[in-house]
């Protein structure tokens, strides 16, 4: 397989990938085009690239800089803007991680605090199974939130050599 036909493969799979975990694809497509380049690109070359019209491409890109994903970098002297991507992936882990967390665990967890508020009869099954079921998902959803907290203050090593020696 010739490098250009591996790169559009890892395009398309890191796509498919962003897609399943609940992201645009097309935002995944451009981030996985930006880590393969070793140079910043243009909104114009990412369009050209990827096929994709200009309001498409504009907001993906706003979406990934949101994200804190890519950022933008200006050159002197020109009018364009161009885009690049961290290369690290534990940073880009971490990222991921944040805002996952802010976007969909915070508010979950805030719900279930409220939730876990309702006053009731302890022997009527319905109030007893409503309990317990949300006290077990707002416990499950506070140690996920722990986990994150740790991997967004850790070091790769550490953390890795930590969760290693959970499974020994």
């Amino acid at each position: 397989m010739e490098l250009t036909e591996a790169r559009q493969k890892f395009i398309e799979t890191w796509g498919k990938l962003g897609s399943e975990w609940g992201i645009n694809r097309t935002m995944a497509q451009i981030h996985a085009l930006l880590l393969l380049s070793p140079e910043a690109l243009t909104t114009e070359e990412i369009m050209e690239s990827l096929s994709i019209s200009r309001g498409n491409a504009n907001m993906t890109l706003r979406d990934l800089m949101g994200w804190g994903l890519i950022e933008k970098q200006h050159r002197a002297g020109e009018r364009k803007e161009y885009f690049l991507a961290d290369k690290d992936v534990w940073n880009i882990a971490r990222q991921v991680a944040a805002e996952r967390r802010k976007r969909e665990l915070d508010p979950v967890i805030k719900v279930l605090d409220e939730l876990s508020k309702v006053k009731g009869d302890e022997k009527d099954p319905e109030f007893a199974t409503f309990s317990k079921s949300v006290h077990d998902i707002n416990k499950l959803a506070k140690n996920v939130d722990k986990t994150l907290e740790t991997m967004l203050k850790a070091e790769e090593n550490w953390f890795w050599g930590s969760i290693f020696k959970m499974f020994k």
